[in-house]
C-alpha cells in the first residue's frame, strides 16, 4: 500500500497572503480579521466610518498583524476600485477577498416601502457583485487564481415568518451569485464560495446568551431546531473560514458552507 502524499499543514497556510475585507469592522467582519490576520494574512480592511475603522485598524496592528485600511463602502464602481487600488498600493497584490459587509431589516412586505428594499438589495447584493467584479478583474489579470468567500446566511436557503422577505431574497441572491461565478471563474482558478452562518455570539445578538425569561423562550425556541444544541461562537466560523480561504478549498467552488450547529439540515 503507499499512501497519498498530503502536507496537512500546508493545506491551511495562508500566511503572508494579501486578504481584502470588505466590512471589516461589523461583526463577521471582525472574526474574518481575527482568522486570517493570526493564521499571517496581510490585511486591508474597508468600511464606511472611518473612525471605527481606524480603531479597528489600530487594534489589529497592536496584535501584530499587517493592516491597511481603505474608508469605503462597495457602493459604486469607483468605490470598488478604489479598494482595489489601496490593496495595491499596499502590497502590490491581492489573493483573498472577503465580503463579511450586510444589513438586515425586519418587516412585513405588505409594511415595507420599496426603498428599504432596494437599500437592503444593494447592500447585501449589489455590492458583493461590485467588489467581486473588481477584485477578479485583478486576480485574472495576477494570473494566480484567488480565493473570493462571501457571507451569506441559513436565510438564503429557508424561509421565516417575521418580515425576512427582503433579507431572504438578497442571501438567496448570493447564493445564485455564488454558484454563477463559481462556474464563471473554475477556467482562471478562482474559486467562490459562501459561509453562510445562524446565530452566533456578538455584540448584535448578545441578548440571546442572557439569562432572562425572554432570552430564555427564544433561545429555547431556536435551538429546538439546532441538533448540535447550541449557539455559534465565533470560534465556530473560524474554521470555515480559513479552508475556504486556503489551499484546502482549492477543488472547492461554487458552495455554501453552513456552520450552523446543523440547523439547515433540518
Amino acid at each position: 500500500m503507499t499512501l497519498p502524499r498530503i502536507d496537512s499543514e500546508s493545506l491551511f497556510n495562508v500566511s503572508g497572503k494579501v486578504a481584502i475585507v470588505v466590512g471589516a469592522s461589523g461583526s463577521f467582519g471582525q472574526v474574518v480579521c481575527a482568522t486570517l490576520g493570526n493564521a499571517g494574512c496581510k490585511l486591508l480592511i474597508t468600511g464606511g466610518n472611518g473612525d471605527t475603522l481606524a480603531k479597528l485598524g489600530k487594534e489589529l496592528a497592536e496584535a501584530g498583524i499587517d493592516t491597511a485600511a481603505v474608508a469605503r463602502r462597495p457602493d459604486s464602481e469607483a468605490d470598488c476600485d478604489a479598494i482595489v487600488a489601496a490593496a495595491l498600493e499596499a502590497y502590490g497584490c491581492i489573493d483573498i477577498l472577503v465580503v463579511a459587509s450586510g444589513i438586515n431589516d425586519v418587516s412585513p412586505i405588505v409594511d415595507m416601502e420599496p426603498e428599504r428594499f432596494q437599500k437592503l438589495m444593494l447592500a447585501n447584493v449589489d455590492g458583493a457583485w461590485l467588489i467581486a467584479r473588481a477584485v477578479g478583474r485583478q486576480f485574472i489579470a495576477q494570473g494566480r487564481g484567488g480565493k473570493v468567500v462571501f457571507t451569506s446566511s441559513a436565510r438564503g436557503k429557508l424561509g421565516h415568518p417575521a418580515g425576512y422577505s427582503a433579507y431572504c431574497t438578497s442571501k438567496s441572491a448570493v447564493d445564485g451569485m455564488t454558484r454563477a461565478l463559481g462556474c464563471e471563474w473554475g477556467k482562471y482558478g478562482i474559486t467562490v464560495n459562501a459561509i453562510a452562518p445562524t446565530v452566533f455570539r456578538s455584540p448584535v445578538t448578545a441578548w440571546m446568551f442572557e439569562d432572562n425569561d425572554h432570552a430564555n423562550a427564544v433561545r429555547a425556541g431556536f435551538l429546538a431546531r439546532v441538533p448540535l444544541g447550541r449557539l455559534g461562537e465565533p470560534e465556530d466560523l473560524a474554521g470555515p473560514l480559513l479552508f475556504l480561504c486556503s489551499a484546502a478549498s482549492n477543488f472547492h467552488t461554487g458552495h455554501v458552507v453552513y456552520p450552523d450547529g446543523g440547523y439547515t439540515a433540518g
